[in-house]
């Protein structure tokens, strides 16, 4: 269109080519499908059948068999789940079984075969109504897997061994194990500042509790009511003492009788599964560590009502027990490990380990304590310390066990065995029972939390390191760590991608096995992929 002045105005339509139109809608679609969506398969696909084991249904019967008799001992003996998961799977694949499934729990064991859509499964389920520490039972099962893993015999004769190994009578006759116990008490008085008489009073009276626990458990007394009765027997002897002192005894002295109830709580914990909780945590089996995790709450609470029970009697007769304001033994380190040492050892025979686990364990101790020392020396706080001294006995004792071809878990469950809070616990206790108008809460619950927080950092601790330990062990063969059993799906178990598993990683006995390279000479037997939990 002309201006006034005769000019045009200037156009802005292009005449070199069309116009360029917008993409449509279903193109849209399409583009944003192909960039937002894989090609390919799924990354973790989820397991299925592919092909017959070529094994007929009475040899698979009597493999699923052999191999559930296997895990439960294993998990009756102290095992870890994953150590177990691992045993049945290695013995089944030894025997030609691949596509077996296995789930553990605190109770109980099932063990499933799939024989494909045209077969019947063989699933057996088993359950474990009684767990005891027993590392050197645990030590002989894994040797003898071990062999059957490497020469599979005929399935009859490896039931003869198993049979043979599970009823071999314990390395300790009882009285030794009683006076371990016992030992064990008196380090623990002696590592919080006890002179000699509330030392041998400990020693006495934690033999006592032995024997008691002993007979409560053979006559079907539930694990509570036995914590409550062997708490209760300490604290009824640092009574007697009050009493004594009251009367003038000067046999006595002044003495804290408060130390002898301390360190017989130290002999109740010590047999908690503490380590195998955080443990089976780190390993994916949450079942299994909830129920360790509430077992140990359970007889903690055992363990308080047996206190309480005793301290508001004798502060009703008039006898309350004064708590000491001391810790350690004078201040003396040197004093202080060598109690620990002790402490450790007497745990390791009480849970029936081999010599050479008994020294290991007594120098973790040591090791463990002089960490602790060190830490709150430096102003780290008790729990930041207890927590630094059990991750390095875990990292330390899983890398020397496997060289020592000994297990590791008997020595970490030993070696902090003098780390555990008896004394805290039961300075809480004693002041919300005794403090009147519900003052004790107040200054009594902070305590027992911070307990309670020490027994997390120790779990915690141990299980971390040992942790640590596999993933350097690993890294040092160039294979990588199984994943935990419950962060991923399994592979198919006749795939033939790779994949490393942690296999009762206890003692490096069975250390993570390549698929790929599994069929070469001097390598371990192929390993099966844990199940979904």
């Amino acid at each position: 269109m002309p201006r006034p002045d005769g000019t045009r105005r200037p156009s802005t339509t292009h005449h070199a080519g069309p116009m360029p139109s917008l993409p449509s809608l279903p193109s849209l679609r399409a583009s944003t499908r192909r960039a937002m969506r894989p090609s390919g398969p799924p990354t973790d696909e989820i397991p299925l059948w592919s092909s017959p084991d070529e094994v007929d249904r009475h040899t698979a019967q009597a493999v699923i068999d052999l191999a559930m008799r296997a895990g439960v001992a294993m998990l009756a003996s102290g095992a870890a789940a994953a150590d177990v998961t691992a045993t049945v799977l290695m013995l089944t694949r030894a025997y030609g079984l691949a596509s077996v499934h296995v789930d553990v729990t605190y109770t109980s064991v099932v063990v499933s075969y799939h024989r494909g859509p045209d077969a019947d499964p063989i699933t057996v389920m088993r359950i474990v109504r009684f767990r005891v520490q027993d590392y050197t039972r645990l030590e002989r099962l894994r040797s003898l897997i071990v062999a059957l893993t490497q020469e599979p015999l005929d399935v009859a004769e490896a039931r003869v061994r198993f049979d043979a190994v599970i009823t071999a009578p314990h390395p300790y006759r009882r009285w030794v194990v009683t006076i371990a116990g016992a030992t064990l008490a008196a380090g623990a008085a002696g590592l919080l500042g006890g002179g000699w008489f509330i030392i041998s009073l400990s020693f006495v009276t934690a033999a006592l509790v032995t024997r008691v626990n002993d007979w409560l458990g053979k006559v079907g007394i539930a694990s509570f009511f036995a914590q409550a009765v062997g708490a209760a027997i300490p604290t009824v002897v640092a009574t007697l003492v009050v009493v004594g002192q009251s009367a003038g005894l000067t046999v006595i002295g002044d003495v804290s009788p408060s130390l002898v109830v301390a360190s017989g709580i130290v002999l109740l914990l010590a047999g908690l599964s503490i380590v195998g909780a955080g443990e089976d945590a780190l390993e994916g089996y949450y079942v299994t560590a909830g129920a360790r995790a509430f077992e140990v709450v359970v007889l903690s609470l055992g363990i308080a009502v047996g206190i309480s029970v005793v301290l508001a009697a004798g502060q009703r007769l008039g006898y309350p027990i004064a708590i000491s304001s001391r810790t350690l033994l004078d201040e003396n380190v040197l004093v202080q490990v060598v109690c620990a040492t002790v402490i450790s050892a007497a745990f390791a025979v009480m849970s029936y380990a081999t010599g050479r686990a008994v020294a290991m364990a007594g120098a973790a101790g040591a090791l463990g304590w002089g960490i602790l020392a060190f830490g709150e020396r430096a102003e780290l706080g008790t729990v930041t310390s207890s927590a630094l001294a059990a991750l390095v006995i875990g990292l330390t004792a899983r890398l020397v066990a496997r060289r020592a071809r000994i297990s590791a878990l008997a020595v970490t469950t030993a070696a902090i065995v003098p780390l555990l809070p008896g004394r805290k616990a039961y300075e809480g206790i004693s002041l919300i029972v005794t403090q009147p108008d519900g003052l004790g809460f107040s200054a009594g619950l902070p305590i027992l939390a911070e307990a309670f927080g020490l027994g997390l950092g120790l779990a915690a601790g141990v299980s971390l390191g040992a942790y640590f330990a596999g993933l350097f062990l690993a890294r040092r063969r160039g294979l990588r760590l199984g994943q935990a059993a419950g962060s991923r799906l399994p592979s198919d178990p006749s795939a033939s991608a790779a994949v490393v598993v942690p296999l009762l990683s206890d003692t490096g006995e069975f250390p993570p096995v390549d698929v790929d390279t599994a069929d070469t000479a001097d390598t371990a037997p192929t390993p099966p992929t844990p199940p979904t939990p």
